[in-house]
């Protein structure tokens, strides 16, 4: 019985991450910002929903490959949504006209100034 309530519960938090995860997508003003709604949201979301399977299921394995998604998860989707996110900068999808800090311009600049022979070896 404790079980189940706790399973309901990581159940109704993980589906309110995925449903601000959703809004975020639907509101807010730019790629870069969605993105960062889809990522935070939508993992935290995902990872309660998987948790809450993994408290309901009496099954060992099933625990264990709910802990492996969401260790998965909790790995790649960061590195996916800056990856897109940066792809999408270079694409040159533009900025939310409220934004006021771009690093990315800013490290670009200082790149092609310096010629490559001048650069240090990485």
């Amino acid at each position: 019985m404790l079980s189940a309530i706790i399973a309901a519960t990581l159940l109704i938090v993980g589906s309110l991450f995925c449903l601000v995860a959703a809004v975020g997508m639907l509101r807010l003003p730019d790629t870069l910002i969605r993105m960062h709604a889809a990522t935070k949201a939508g993992t935290l979301g995902t990872g309660f929903i998987l948790a809450a399977e993994a408290v309901a299921a009496d099954d060992l394995g099933t625990t264990i490959k709910a802990v492996a998604v969401i260790v998965f998860l909790l790995l790649t989707a960061p590195v996916a949504a800056h990856l897109i996110g940066r792809a999408a900068y270079h694409r040159g999808i533009r900025l939310f006209e409220k934004t006021w800090i771009d690093e990315l311009d800013h490290t670009m600049k200082n790149k092609q100034a310096v010629p490559d022979d001048e650069r240090p070896h990485s």
